[in-house]
């Protein structure tokens, strides 16, 4: 019966989790925002006491049952486990020593990195992070590509159920690195089981040092045990010693298959004095799990997928319109929320929520190492609308703090810089005024400058002026500038946000 419960609520918050990632509407966060926010790593990010203590306190009475059913990594190792099983059925697992010293130091090196704010190797090693960014680059492509497949039929049949959206590759260094922890995690699973969880993840190092006191476990009745091993060839932490009748609590999972595969009931899950209980517990009844490989499959499928293919964008005279490039910023933006670029850092996992759930298509992982996969604002797609909140709802971190619609208006994230160089106006002598047309702040103006008049010419040149001090830095001005492949104006990033 353990089993079947674990494996049921497991089902729930994987798919959860991963329907959160996939989605595109803004609608599932309202249901489903809460199974974020209930990850370990996030909860400390955001100091959340109540979800810290909840956790510490389930560990406690039922060990390491977080990994084996709220974790959504150590979900996926055990449907990736299962696989191996169904398709090698000679496949045994053996007890192995426990690696204590890669265990703490990689917890250690791991502290050592959350303390200097040093994101890259944080967002490596965070389990939850990982899943979303495998989700967010390896399967919500091909989530939308079938979507706007479905919207492609739907509209033969005047149905608007579903509507196309853009699919386009954020950042190639994130799909790559996902791609190769993906990979590494599948192998670790696929040989050794739980090896990833009892190695390398550090809040698996952390739940194991307190699993070790925790009330309810899974223990040995010797009266009952003929050392037929096979709770230890089944076990995908590798923790049991049947022969001396041991556990290693720090790996042990809570799982349930070495009570499910114990043929004499020589195995229960209870509090230390019911190993002497003469009662035999119910035998278990195996459930299908063929539902589990789901995203497995799904993501093999993604991860060789086509990306997006761009469609070509056109002016009226059907010659092609250049992308526009990504300009150099002296400070990276990040959202309205998140208060200062030190704040962000210190607490972003890099799980890429607010990526997928950004509907303007403004934040993309970065490439630089100081801010590794965390999100930075970009406009070359589209801008970051004042009425928009979304990603401040669903960060589980704490990172971007909830903004309501009334106050993002007045916080200040940046300020637009006019590049006289790259401006329509001079370059190809013609008016424009799209930057000022746009500003929702109202923040440019265009005003004659009589000393970039030529002389020559009957009209004075009529060019963006910005007022720093009212630009809030949404980056609309950048976004429909008509210069390419480098905007005439573009936003640069404040490193301390404050309000106008």
């Amino acid at each position: 019966m353990l089993r079947t419960i674990r494996i049921a609520l497991a089902l729930v918050m994987i798919i959860g989790i991963t329907l959160l990632f996939l989605d595109f509407t803004g609608t599932l966060h309202l249901w489903l925002g809460w199974m974020a926010k209930v990850q370990l790593l996030p909860a400390v990010m955001a100091l959340n006491l109540v979800v810290i203590g909840a956790l510490v306190l389930l560990t406690l009475v039922f060990g390491r049952i977080y990994c084996s059913v709220i974790c959504p990594l150590g979900v996926m190792q055990d449907v990736i486990a299962w696989l191996h099983r169904k398709t090698s059925k000679k496949h045994k697992y053996q007890l192995t020593k426990a690696h204590s010293w890669l265990r703490y130091s990689v917890l250690a090196l791991f502290i050592v990195s959350l303390v200097a704010g040093v994101a890259g190797i944080v967002v490596l090693l965070a389990p939850y992070s990982s899943y979303g960014r495998m989700v967010s680059t390896m399967l919500q492509p091909l989530y939308l590509l079938i979507n706007n497949g479905l919207a492609s039929i739907a509209e033969h049949f005047d149905s608007y159920s579903f509507y196309s959206v853009d699919t386009w590759l954020r950042s190639l260094p994130a799909l790559l690195i996902s791609i190769a922890s993906f990979a590494v995690i599948f192998y670790m699973a696929w040989t050794r089981g739980r090896l990833y969880c009892n190695s390398i993840c550090p809040v698996g190092t952390v739940l194991g040092f307190l699993s070790r006191f925790s009330l309810l476990k899974i223990r040995f009745r010797q009266d009952k045990c003929i050392d037929c091993g096979l709770c230890a060839k089944n076990c995908k932490s590798q923790c049991i010693d049947f022969k001396n009748h041991k556990i290693d609590y720090s790996r042990c999972v809570s799982c349930g298959t070495c009570l499910s595969k114990c043929k004499k009931a020589a195995l229960i899950y209870g509090l230390p004095a019911s190993n002497k209980s003469p009662k035999a517990p119910e035998p278990t009844t195996a459930i299908d799990q063929g539902k589990r490989a789901f995203l497995l499959g799904s993501a093999l499928a993604a991860g060789t997928a086509l990306m997006a293919q761009e469609k070509k964008k056109v002016d009226g005279g059907l010659a092609v319109i250049e992308d526009k490039a990504i300009p150099t910023r002296s400070t990276p933006l990040v959202p309205p929320g998140a208060k200062s670029l030190r704040h962000f850092g210190q607490h972003c996992t890099a799980c890429q929520l607010c990526v997928t759930e950004c509907p303007n298509q403004v934040l993309r992982p970065s490439t630089t190492l100081e801010r590794l996969m965390q999100p930075e604002m970009s406009y070359e797609r589209g801008f970051c609308r004042p009425e928009c909140t979304r990603c401040s709802q669903v960060c589980p971190a704490g990172a971007i703090k909830p903004v309501e619609r009334a106050d993002k208006a007045a916080i200040q994230i940046g300020h637009a810089v006019w590049i006289k160089d790259n401006c329509v106006v001079l370059t190809d002598h013609v008016n424009c005024g799209n930057c000022a047309r746009h500003c929702p702040a109202g923040a440019i103006s265009m005003e004659p400058m009589e000393s970039l008049w030529d002389g020559v010419s009957d009209n004075i040149p009529v060019v963006p002026v910005v007022n720093t001090e009212r630009c809030i830095g949404c980056g609309a001005c950048e976004n429909v500038c008509p210069s390419r492949p480098f905007s005439a104006i573009y936003v640069e990033g404040h490193e301390q946000h404050r309000e106008i």
